[in-house]
C-alpha cells in the first residue's frame, strides 16, 4: 500500500472506496475519484424535488448513489462510455440502470422526454492542462474521465444540445464546471434553449451551471443573472 501511495495511486483506489456525501462508494482501480465539491451537484439536484434522474459521465456512480439514497424511490439512470466505470458504477447503483454508452445513447426511449433533471460532472479539463495535473489525476485516472477538449468544454455542448429531447417540460439541466468556465458553461447551456444560471458554493470550492426548461408562455424566468454568490 505505501508504495503505491508514494508511487502517485490515489488512496481511495488503495483502499477501493471514496466516502461521498456520507456514502461509502466502491472506487475500483482506473475508476475516476470522486470529488467533494460534487457533492454541490447532488444538492442542488435534490431541492428540484425530481421524480427522475439521469446521471451523465457517471464515473464510480457516486452522484447517483447518494440521489437514491437521500430519495427512496428515486428513479435513477446513470450512464458512462467507459465500461470500466460503468463495471464499478453497477456496484453502487442500481446495475439495470446504469448504461454504457455515449451520453445519452444507451439511455432507454421511453426516458425521453421524462426525466426531471439531468445531472453531469463531465470533463471539463482542457487536453493541453491535462500534463500539469497532480499525478494521482494524469497517471493513475482515465484520460476520458478529464479530457474536455481545447477549451475543456466539448462535453458540457454535447449534453446541452440533447438535454431537451430528454428532459419534462419543468426539467432542469445542472452540469459541474470550474469557477474561471463557469459563465461560458452558462452561455452553453442557454444557446441549448434554456434559462440558466451559475451557483457557486465557497465551502465546497464547487460551481455548477443550471438550466432549466424555457416556459412556452407566460412564466416568470430566472433571466440572465450570471450568478449566485
Amino acid at each position: 500500500m505505501v508504495c503505491r501511495r508514494a508511487e502517485g495511486t490515489p488512496l481511495e483506489q488503495i483502499l477501493g472506496w471514496a466516502e461521498f456525501r456520507g456514502l461509502r462508494v466502491v472506487v475500483e482501480p482506473g475508476v475516476f475519484v470522486p470529488r467533494r465539491r460534487t457533492e454541490l451537484l447532488v444538492d442542488q439536484a435534490l431541492a428540484l424535488g425530481p421524480s427522475t434522474v439521469v446521471d451523465m459521465c457517471c464515473g464510480s456512480g457516486a452522484v447517483a448513489a447518494a440521489l437514491a439514497h437521500s430519495v427512496p424511490n428515486l428513479d435513477v439512470h446513470a450512464t458512462d462510455i467507459d465500461p470500466v466505470a460503468v463495471q464499478c458504477a453497477r456496484r453502487n447503483v442500481d446495475a439495470g440502470h446504469v448504461y454504457e454508452g455515449d451520453l445519452y445513447s444507451p439511455l432507454p426511449q421511453r426516458l425521453r422526454s421524462r426525466v426531471d433533471v439531468i445531472v453531469a460532472n463531465a470533463p471539463y479539463v482542457p487536453t493541453d492542462h491535462i500534463a500539469s495535473m497532480p499525478t494521482e489525476a494524469r497517471d493513475h485516472e482515465p484520460r476520458v474521465a478529464l479530457d474536455g477538449g481545447v477549451d475543456g468544454l466539448d462535453l458540457h455542448r454535447r449534453i446541452a444540445d440533447d438535454a431537451s429531447h430528454w428532459l419534462t417540460d419543468t426539467g432542469h439541466l445542472l452540469i459541474e464546471t470550474s469557477e474561471h468556465q463557469a459563465e461560458r458553461t452558462r452561455a452553453i447551456i442557454e444557446k441549448a434553449g434554456f434559462d440558466a444560471r451559475v451557483i457557486h458554493s465557497e465551502e465546497l470550492d464547487a460551481t455548477v451551471a443550471l438550466g432549466k426548461v424555457l416556459p412556452t408562455e407566460n412564466t416568470t424566468t430566472w433571466g440572465n443573472t450570471g450568478a449566485d454568490r
